[in-house]
């Protein structure tokens, strides 16, 4: 049984310690350049799409200069001009599954207060591989918010683990930190994690 359970280790730490091709932003679909980690890029409620700006720059120039309306760079539907038709082209993402909208309305019920809803759609989000979703959950069994503090350390270092297998670019530095300073004091773990983060971008 140890020796079953030493080799299981071996094998989350050979998945966990492996570097990741790119970040989970992934790349533009417009232009096929991997989207920046300085949050430079735009997400589209219609689609759940990210943009680069400078894509979102090269349409929104193109329709001013032939007086076009302004629709998505990328499927191309009418902008929404409200809020609240923002909010109602999430909600379609979400009923059709979608991970990544499931993610951008848990941040929208963080932002008004409402944790349980957040973590509702966060755990959603995770449950489709959504990295993203799972360092925000992270951060949430972390903080206490809506989970009741020190009653997740468990789920907190899984989401972690989690977001940075997915290439979460935070999530990876944050355990770089963890291991080497904050709670199991393992230079080599950190290191790892940090070499990791440092190709990534950070």
């Amino acid at each position: 049984q140890k020796a079953c359970k030493k080799r299981a280790a071996e094998l989350h730490d050979e998945i966990l310690f492996k570097q990741p091709e790119g970040t989970d932003l992934g790349d533009c679909p417009i232009c096929l350049l991997p989207l920046p980690v300085d949050s430079a890029y735009t997400i589209m409620s219609c689609c759940s799409k990210n943009i680069c700006k400078g894509c979102t720059l090269a349409n929104t120039m193109r329709e001013y200069q032939e007086s076009l309306e302004y629709k998505c760079p990328f499927c191309r539907k009418p902008a929404p001009t409200s809020e609240a038709a923002s909010g109602a082209n999430v909600m379609k993402r979400i009923e059709a599954n979608d991970p990544a909208a499931m993610s951008q309305m848990g941040i929208c019920c963080q932002r008004k207060g409402d944790y349980a809803g957040a973590h509702k759609y966060w755990a959603k989000a995770a449950e489709l591989g959504h990295a993203e979703a799972h360092y925000n959950l992270s951060v949430m069994y972390s903080e206490g918010y809506g989970v009741g503090v020190g009653r997740g350390k468990k789920k907190e270092w899984y989401h972690l683990e989690q977001a940075a297998i997915g290439g979460n670019l935070k999530a990876r530095y944050t355990l770089g930190i963890r291991e080497g300073w904050c709670s199991n004091h393992n230079s080599e773990r950190a290191n790892k994690h940090l070499i990791i983060a440092a190709n990534q971008g950070h």
